[in-house]
């Protein structure tokens, strides 16, 4: 039943049809499944599918992905007050674009991955200075700053990726807090994130998740 479920999910998704994406689940619940296995064999494998036909093969587009995302978000946040036992969070990530940068499909596409494998994501928006990155990942005890940028020159700019990083010296949380950074110009030049002081980047939304599921391994407890 759940292949079945899978397949026309897949299929809501790259219509882009919301009604139908969430009708699947929610007939998915009136027939047996359990919120469970509806995020972790359903909600989860869809959205990884869909980024790895995006990146590899181009068999479905930047706004099917986006919108995919969005749908994703809305079926975990009706899936998860389900759960017979509360979901284990993976980790905190506070996520936006670089201060000068306006850019927010990338960014909302990473966070729909993210929350489709159970890390809480506050997303600050566009344009976000340095300092309110930090300070957000503080007051939310957020073990990740992920910093989208889709220009070379708000990925180097001075109060990108390079402000946070003195920031976090200054305020002696490299320990505690890691940055991640993606967007076009660090697809374009894969070391561009050691230019920026980042401590790693990311392609897209699934190797984010795997990225920051790392790097969360070497922060120091809060």
């Amino acid at each position: 039943m759940k292949q079945s479920i899978f397949n026309r999910y897949y299929e809501a998704l790259l219509d882009t049809d919301r009604d139908q994406a969430i009708a699947l689940l929610s007939g998915a619940l009136d027939n047996g499944a359990t919120p469970e296995e509806i995020v972790f064999e359903v909600v989860t494998p869809a959205i990884e599918r869909m980024s790895r036909d995006l990146t590899k093969d181009l068999a479905t587009t930047l706004s099917q992905h986006f919108i995919a995302a969005q749908i994703s978000e809305e079926a975990i946040e009706m899936l998860l007050p389900l759960f017979s036992v509360a979901p284990e969070i993976r980790g905190s990530v506070v996520i936006g674009t670089s201060a000068g940068d306006f850019h927010g499909l990338g960014k909302k596409i990473v966070r729909g991955c993210l929350r489709a494998k159970m890390f809480t994501v506050v997303d600050l928006g566009v344009n976000v200075p340095a300092e309110r990155f930090v300070d957000q990942a503080v007051t939310l005890g957020a073990s990740i700053i992920a910093i989208s940028a889709m220009m070379v020159h708000t990925a180097l700019g001075a109060d990108g990726a390079l402000k946070v990083r003195q920031l976090l010296q200054q305020r002696g949380l490299e320990s505690r807090i890691k940055i991640l950074v993606g967007g076009a110009p660090f697809r374009f030049d894969q070391n561009l994130y050691r230019s920026v002081a980042a401590d790693a980047w990311a392609e897209n939304g699934i190797e984010a998740t795997r990225v920051i599921t790392e790097l969360i391994k070497e922060v120091a407890p809060q």
